[in-house]
């Protein structure tokens, strides 16, 4: 039996649906922490779900440091006016902005990194690795460290988000489309700085 006012707090805390909440907490019998997990989870589960569907509308929207040396313009698409125009879709845009500005980031995802940068990196790896005197096997290993670790700084959806280094980007998205029922994209950013 699920408590009301731990419901409540829940549904506070997630803005996800009461049935589903109500669901989350009783898998996880009564814990609110592993509930949020489970709603976390729940959330990924409608994103892979909802990839497919077109984002035919969005926002674009810009960010103004208050020195006024640096900015940035982006465009984030949904699939509805509706959401488009929700407070909740221009707070998402807005901490994406802030995100940019902060971490500096290069591409909107992974898929978006060339190939021949990628090369590029494990060549300066190697070099730098290369009279270390390590095993080949180790070596590798250690490359491939520190690719993921350059992904994880020039693609944005991986970044640790900066208000809570527990979440990424990525998670951030997944919590919102599993609480407006719609595929988000980012289409492209622009950071300028002077």
């Amino acid at each position: 039996m699920v408590d009301l006012e731990q419901l409540k707090k829940l549904r506070e805390e997630t803005a996800v649906s009461l049935a589903d909440c109500r669901k989350a907490l009783d898998k996880a019998k009564g814990d609110t922490e592993k509930a949020k997990e489970i709603l976390r989870e729940m959330g990924k589960d409608l994103a892979n779900k909802r990839v497919e569907k077109e984002t035919k509308s969005g926002l674009v929207h810009c960010y103004l440091h208050p020195n006024e040396k640096m900015g940035v313009l982006i465009e984030v698409r949904c699939e509805t006016d509706f959401v488009a125009k929700s407070e909740g879709f221009n707070d998402l845009v807005h901490e994406l902005c802030l995100q940019i500005a902060a971490m500096k980031p290069l591409y909107v995802s992974e898929e978006d990194i060339p190939q021949e940068v990628l090369d590029k990196e494990k060549e300066i790896y190697k070099e730098q690795f290369k009279d270390s005197k390590k095993p080949e096997n180790l070596m590798g290993n250690i490359i491939d460290g520190k690719v993921k670790k350059y992904k994880e700084e020039a693609v944005l959806m991986l970044q640790p988000w900066i208000k809570d280094n527990a979440k990424t980007i990525n998670d951030l998205f997944n919590e919102f489309v599993s609480k407006v029922g719609e595929n988000i994209k980012v289409k492209k950013f622009t950071r300028y700085e002077i």
